[in-house]
């Protein structure tokens, strides 16, 4: 049997030691179907770029934020997969405008 408790513990620990041990963070932002912005945190884990902070920020200006501090709710929750922005439709941004969003 698969211990769910056990999985959150690890996986919040693993997101916070990426974002508390991080000494090289990259910045993205990318549109989504209904009109809202995301906003994305990450850092390279073992060759690959890892979201920490996702923020999504919606058509009727409503903001949801996601991390290891809030890993998921009834609107989403942080991405389990890693970012590739060469494949994926994101565009880079300064780490200004990814706080400005997250501290709003």
């Amino acid at each position: 049997m698969v211990d769910l408790e056990c999985i959150q513990v690890e996986t919040v620990a693993y997101f916070r030691a990426l974002d508390e041990n991080a000494t090289l963070r990259h910045h993205f932002r990318h549109a989504d179907e209904e009109g809202g912005w995301w906003y994305i945190e990450a850092v390279p884990d073992c060759g690959e770029l890892i979201v920490i902070k996702q923020a999504e920020l919606t058509s009727d200006d409503q903001l949801h934020r996601y991390s290891w501090e809030h890993l998921e709710d009834e609107h989403g929750g942080l991405t389990d997969q890693a970012i590739d922005p060469e494949e994926d439709p994101l565009e880079t941004i300064p780490a200004e405008e990814f706080q400005r969003v997250w501290t709003r």
